[in-house]
């Protein structure tokens, strides 16, 4: 692979470190996102997933490393990168008395000219033109996140960076998010960051990840590759006897973990054992129905977070 120089990535961070009294809440990140990436920032709460957000975003200092945004230092450079930026943090701040419409109106008077065409193409996209008019302060949590991220992308930014963007939204809201951010990578090749705890939504919609854990990178790559990589194998296995199920197994050595979840067995193991685990069942008069082999997002996370804790 050749190595890339640092105009090709939109975000490239070196020995990134935050410290907080005696704390370090991000310690040595070295982040790489690539243009037309949408890059999943996962980890538990307290992970430093917010902080290295607002460092990017230069809310707060940088303790120690280094940051570059279009390969360029936002230290020096900061009108000519931000103006490329759209960012949701958290919650976004609006006048509670105004419209939606209106508070779009008065940020892309900020941000420069934005067409009153340009802010209900934004309000289409998040689903929000029904209630454009209404005032912010009558909106739901679900409402004024749609309309957080309808202000991140008002003046059609080439990087967005979302914490959390599919908060207190309604699945129906989270699909319309999903496709929004879907509908901008391939019509304007636009770069997504986003953070998030829905391992099961990242897993559908981004293209590469970063796990976080305790401030520091985990891993990082493409989601492809690391969970067909993997050597953490999920076989899902419904049966007529769950419980007499697990406890035949918890007597073998064929699973490394066995835990019942959503009316089916997740078992840990290597596909090699598959065969002799359905023969054992079978042998002891249980009834096996389905047999899934599967590694997803959440068992990946939830599996190389015990592993680290566990050491």
């Amino acid at each position: 692979m050749a190595k890339k120089t640092e105009h090709e990535f939109i975000i490239r961070t070196l020995n990134l470190s935050k410290k907080f009294n005696r704390f370090w809440a991000v310690r040595n990140m070295d982040l790489r996102v690539e243009p037309g990436q949408i890059f999943g920032f996962l980890g538990p709460n307290g992970a430093g997933k917010s902080t290295t957000i607002r460092m990017l975003l230069s809310l707060i200092s940088v303790s120690k490393g280094s940051i570059e945004l279009f390969g360029m230092n936002p230290y020096y450079r900061s009108s000519a990168i931000y103006s490329k930026v759209g960012a949701l943090v958290e919650e976004s701040n609006f006048y509670q008395y105004l419209s939606g419409y209106k508070n779009l109106r008065i940020l892309g008077d900020l941000s420069g000219h934005v067409s009153k065409n340009r802010i209900e193409e934004v309000l289409e996209l998040v689903s929000m033109t029904d209630k454009q008019h209404e005032k912010v302060k009558k909106y739901s949590h679900g409402m004024k996140q749609r309309l957080g991220i309808a202000q991140a992308i008002l003046h059609r930014p080439q990087l967005v960076i979302l914490d959390e963007p599919t908060a207190n939204l309604s699945p129906e809201g989270i699909k319309d998010i999903r496709e929004m951010i879907h509908f901008y990578k391939e019509e304007y090749g636009t770069t997504f960051f986003i953070s998030s705890h829905r391992l099961h939504e990242i897993q559908q919609i981004c293209t590469h990840m970063a796990v976080v854990d305790e401030g520091q990178i985990i891993v990082q790559g493409s989601v492809e590759d690391i969970l067909q990589n993997t050597e953490y194998y999920i076989t899902e296995i419904e049966t007529n006897n769950l419980e007499k199920s697990k406890r035949i197994l918890d007597d073998t050595e064929l699973a490394e973990e066995i835990v019942i979840s959503h009316q089916k067995l997740k078992i840990h193991t290597t596909p090699e054992n598959r065969p002799d685990i359905v023969k054992l069942l079978v042998k002891n008069n249980i009834e096996v129905s389905t047999v899934v082999p599967r590694t997803n997002l959440e068992d990946y996370y939830l599996s190389i977070i015990k592993e680290k804790h566990k050491n």
